[in-house]
Order: C-alpha cells, then structure tokens, then sequence
C-alpha cells in the first residue's frame, strides 16, 4: 500500500514514533477521558489509523529497530526498581491473589487453546503471547512476539482484539465495586474509605509526577540496561550454540529468558544500588509506549476483521477464566476486593495499568504494593509463555 511518509524515510518515521508516544502519554495524564481509555490504547489506534489513511508505510527497518533494540532495552529498566525480598515479606497477600490470577490465565489459555487451535492460524504463538501478556503485561507480549517469530499481520490482530478485551475488562474492574452484590459479599475497606473522605481527585498526572532525576540516573540506569542486554544475548548464543535439543534451546538459548533472569539476579544481589536509581520506570516505561505505537502501525484493518473477532474470543475466554478464578478463590480466602481487582488487572494490563487504576479509584496505599508484585510478573510471564508456546505447538 502506497504511503505518503515512505519506509526508508527514517527520521520522519523515528519521529512520528517518538511524537505520538508523547502525545498519548500526555493525553492520558491531562485528559479524563483519556486516561480511562489508557495511553496504551491511544498510542495503538491512533498508529493504526495514521496507516489505514495512508500517512505511514506498513513495513519498515525503523519498526525492526524498535522490536531489536528498544524493547529489549525495556525489560531491564523496568525490572530494576523490583526488590525480590520486599515483594515475600511485606505484600505476601497481594502477591498470593496475583499468583492465583496468573493460575486462571493459565487455566484459560489450556481451554481456550483446545477450543479454537482449528480454527485461529498460529494458536500455539498467539497462546505463548497471551499467556505471557495476561501474566506481566505489555513487555511480555513484545518478548514473545519476537521469541516466536509471529507474523506481523497476526500479532496485530491479536493486538487489537487483546487491547479491546482489555478496555472491556478494565471498565468491568473499575465497575465492580459499585455493585451491590460485591459490596454486601467482600471486603472493601480502601474503597469505603475514599467514600468516607469524600476524595475523588485521582489521576495518573499525581503518580507520574516530576522526580529529582539527576545524569547521573540516566547515565547508570542506561548503561546497566544496555550491559545486561549485551552480556545477555552473549549468554543466549553460548548456549544456542552448546545445545541441540530444542527444549533446551528454547529456554537457556532465549534472549528474553535469558536477559530477565540476569537483571533479577543482579538486582537481588545489589538491591541498595539499583534502589537508589530514579527514572528507570519513567525510561522503561517511555520505551514501552512506543512500541505500542509500533505495534499498531503494520494493522491491515481487512485481516483484522477477518481474524480479530475469533482471537478475540480466545483472549475474551482467557481474562474471563482469570477473573472468574481470581473472585472465587478471593472469596475463599477472605482478600480484599480492591487486592483482587487490581491482581487481575496487574496480570492482564501489566503493575502501569494496576497502579493507574488504584490512583482512578483513590485507593493509594495499594499503588505501591501492586506495582511491587505486578513486576513480578515481567519475570514469569516470560516462562510460561515460552512453555505454553512450545507445548502448544506439540497439538498442531
């Protein structure tokens, strides 16, 4: 398709990437309206819709850059402000319903996939996807895209299908508690709070507010990012080239596996330093934003319509089996309804979208904790997507 910005146009391309993840970053935190959809979802229609009109190419080597280089820089930068030994001792209830939603995701991909593996081309990749993303969010679906090499036409239509459960989910979640029904059968005592102050004043502008972020920062938490992605493709081909037998070479031989176990192995070993880091989550979470922008542009709304409503089913299926799970065993063991809700929110949307959401609500004690936890899922997410990937393509 013929576009007026061509695909060796580079600046101009890096350009319109970079502008537009500002626009919908700063749409999100100044606009309501915006902020309830997510700046996620900004940044993925308006790039789909700047390429169904013509203005950018469906293919080019700046889009390759971004999947090489920027989303591998990423998962570092927001994994360094996890404190592994924070996480078991002082959030152990949030951490224990986000475990037990991660289980639904599980449970709903199994089901899901077995339901529909005849009728959705390349399943077993969008199943791996899936099950990373509804686990750890945005950065785990990016590393399993790329780990299974997806093509470019589906992974968009799961994109959009996963982003539209994701709206829908999200306004159920922010629903919820004024139901009366879960107001008479759960606990709710952050929200009875916001009710009894009266405060309603929340936004994602509050929590993403100015820090003292010096060269310093940006220049240590750079150059660790950069180092763990070197020395981690390094260890990856190493083993690539020792093992032969693809299981083995899948998970030691896994560039993301690979790179995500090292930088949580160094955090653990020198939690102090990476601590004292401001900006890392700010950085990481800029780069995440214009992958979403990049991700959104090759969309050929035709194929999405042809294939997007089936994977939509699929993912539909998944987040209902984490939710419907995450409530019941919830109930079983007496968790607040506010912890549950923004579990599954953490796994489905990734700790941004969980904390966005306990900022909406008022419920700001939690805002910490829940990113806590819901970074632990960068971590797994990326295991068991590479293990439902691989045993999904044993069935097809």
């Amino acid at each position: 398709m013929n576009s007026i910005i061509f695909s060796d146009d580079v600046w101009v391309l890096w350009g319109f990437i970079a502008v537009w993840a500002a626009v919908s970053i700063y749409f999100e935190q100044r606009f309501k309206w915006a902020s309830a959809i997510s700046g996620a979802i900004l940044a993925l229609v308006g790039a789909m819709l700047f390429t169904n009109i013509g203005v950018l190419p469906v293919e080019s080597p700046v889009y390759d850059a971004v999947w090489a280089y920027v989303v591998p820089l990423a998962i570092p930068l927001l994994l360094f402000q996890i404190n592994v030994r924070q996480i078991f001792s002082e959030s152990r209830r949030l951490l224990f319903i986000f475990l037990v939603s991660a289980g639904g995701t599980v449970l709903g991909s199994i089901a899901a996939f077995f339901l529909l593996k005849n009728h959705i081309p390349f399943l077993d990749k969008i199943g791996g996807m899936i099950s990373a993303s509804y686990i750890g969010g945005g950065i785990n679906f990016a590393a399993m895209a790329a780990k299974f090499e997806t093509p470019g036409e589906y992974v968009s239509a799961t994109v959009v299908a996963d982003n539209f459960m994701m709206a829908m989910l999200f306004f159920i979640l922010i629903s919820i508690p004024a139901l009366k029904w879960f107001q008479i059968h759960y606990d709710m005592p952050f929200e009875d709070k916001v009710k009894a102050e009266g405060n309603g004043e929340n936004s994602a502008e509050s929590y993403w507010k100015r820090k003292s972020i010096s060269l310093k920062d940006i220049a240590v938490n750079m150059g660790a990012a950069f180092a763990l992605v070197a020395v981690s493709v390094k260890i990856a081909g190493f083993f690539k080239s020792v093992f032969s037998h693809p299981l083995l070479t899948g998970t030691f031989g896994d560039q993301y596996l690979v790179l995500t176990t090292l930088t949580v192995l160094v955090i653990f070993l020198f939690p102090r330093f990476f601590e004292k880091l401001n900006g890392s989550q700010e950085l990481g979470t800029y780069f995440i934003y214009l992958f979403f922008v990049v991700i959104g542009i090759p969309a050929d709304l035709r194929l999405i319509v042809t294939n997007a409503p089936l994977i939509l089913l699929f993912v539909f299926l998944i987040a209902i089996s984490n939710l419907i799970v995450s409530l019941l065993v919830g109930k079983l063991f007496r968790i607040r309804l506010e912890e549950i809700l923004l579990a599954v929110n953490a796994t489905v949307g990734g700790p941004t979208t969980a904390a966005a959401m306990a900022i909406a609500k008022g419920w700001r004690e939690l805002v910490a904790p829940i990113m806590l936890v819901g970074t632990l899922g960068y971590l797994i997410g990326n295991y068991v997507g590479t293990f439902m990937g691989n045993w999904f393509s044993s069935f097809l």
